[in-house]
């Protein structure tokens, strides 16, 4: 279901708004940083419900290599690695839009864990909706992080 597309292009344009963010100051750079990051999780979210429709629509059924699933899984170990690191040392620099972005990158971790989850699913239970039903959950999160980004701070 959810193949490594458009969504590795969304965490590679929301680590660029990181860079351009790291290369100036100040605080309307960073409130435009912050909101291109949120139209991230806004076109990332809209992009797995697409394809999570699709697949619940038309039945599709994971189907796995053993070097798919490997590199699945590295996949995903390497992705809440930086995005561990990305958290830590957004709090280490005091930088909300690095902080906010590891977010991102913590989703991409989820969505290799979603397809995991249903390769297996799949293989040993015929469960071939699994992966689409753990990516519906990561839509959720995805909202909710964008929610949080959007909403105006109270003041």
């Amino acid at each position: 279901m959810a193949d490594f597309g458009l969504d590795s292009l969304i965490e590679i344009g929301a680590s660029s708004v990181v860079l351009w963010e790291l290369s100036g100051a100040g605080e309307r750079r960073q409130k435009i940083a912050l909101r291109l990051i949120g139209a991230a999780f806004i076109t990332l979210a809209a992009y797995l419900l697409v394809q999570t429709t699709i697949a619940l629509l038309t039945q599709h059924r994971p189907d796995g290599s053993v070097g798919g699933i490997i590199w699945t899984g590295i996949t995903a170990v390497c992705m809440f690695i930086l995005a561990t690191f990305k958290t830590r040392t957004g709090r280490a620099l005091d930088n909300l839009v690095l902080r906010t972005e590891g977010h991102v990158t913590m989703i991409d971790g989820l969505l290799a864990c979603a397809v995991l989850l249903g390769v297996l699913l799949n293989t040993v239970l015929d469960w071939w909706w699994a992966d689409s039903a753990a990516t519906l959950v990561i839509v959720y999160y995805a909202i909710r992080e964008a929610i949080d980004i959007f909403r105006p701070d109270p003041e």
